[in-house]
């Protein structure tokens, strides 16, 4: 018989192990899964339970915050996009004005340049004229008084056409100027030239321009009776009028004087043509 075999059994119930489980999720929800198995019994024998418990559900917030934050990063994008256009188009827009600024300076470069020659040939051309008109009204001045005996012979003695013409001017003196017209009550310049050469079977040209080139050219110093007087280069002549003698013209001057008679000093003419 053993030594321990008068001690009495104090066997105690056999325990089973405890089992804890855990699952957890985040994208999907947090499901936590806790497993606990216990056991008890008699000596003999024991019963595993099992207890599962469920942590609470955050699947929906956690979606809600996902679907605003991307929407947040889409409207950022967004903006961003914006205001890279905008960026681009007023940076199209300024290249453009600079480059329009840039040409409306160069017109205006050249049109001030245009001005300034166009004034520098008129300032010529009115100092030519001025000169022009300084010499004649000298020579028609000093040589008056010696030409004025010829001239009074001439235009004494003038017969035939020349006297025609003449007589026919003077008798036009008072009446109206009016541009275009060619008598019998009103006559512009060349209208009263030519009407006055009609009378003596002549044909001359309508206006001054071709009148100043009509006959032959002479010298101011030698003018006849029955000359034609122009203002202006020959061939573009801008007034014209009769030489009648001792030193007197006719003419339809302008609208303000109408058909009058004057001196060579009043308004000196640039040439002469001779056609009779």
């Amino acid at each position: 018989m053993s030594h321990t075999a008068h001690i009495r059994s104090h066997r105690k119930p056999r325990r089973s192990a405890s089992t804890l489980a855990m699952r957890a999720g985040v994208a999907g929800g947090v499901l936590g899964t806790l497993a606990v198995a216990g056991a008890s019994g008699s000596a003999n024998a024991a019963e595993p339970v099992t207890q599962t418990l469920e942590l609470p559900t955050l699947t929906a917030d956690l979606a809600a915050q996902a679907a605003q934050s991307a929407d947040a990063t889409e409207q950022a994008a967004a903006n961003y996009q914006l205001q890279a256009e905008r960026d681009a188009a007023a940076a199209k827009a300024a290249k453009e004005a600079k480059a329009d600024l840039a040409e409306a300076r160069q017109k205006a470069a050249e049109a001030k340049k245009k001005a300034q020659e166009d004034a520098r040939k008129a300032a010529a051309a009115r100092a030519s004229r001025t000169a022009d008109r300084t010499t004649l009204s000298t020579t028609a001045d000093t040589g008056s008084t010696s030409t004025s005996t010829s001239t009074s012979t001439s235009t004494s003695t003038a017969t035939g056409s020349a006297a025609a013409v003449i007589s026919f001017v003077k008798a036009q003196v008072g009446k109206a100027y009016v541009s275009g017209a060619t008598g019998p009550s009103a006559y512009d310049c060349s209208g009263l030239v030519q009407t006055a050469f009609k009378q003596v079977g002549i044909s001359l040209p309508r206006v001054s321009q071709d009148q100043s080139t009509a006959g032959t050219q002479v010298s101011l110093s030698n003018l006849q009776p029955g000359d034609i007087l122009y203002w202006g280069s020959a061939g573009s002549a801008y007034h014209v009028a009769v030489y009648v003698g001792d030193g007197m013209f006719v003419g339809a001057q302008n609208p303000s004087t109408g058909v009058v008679e004057r001196p060579l000093s009043y308004d000196p003419p640039t040439g002469a043509v001779r056609v009779l």
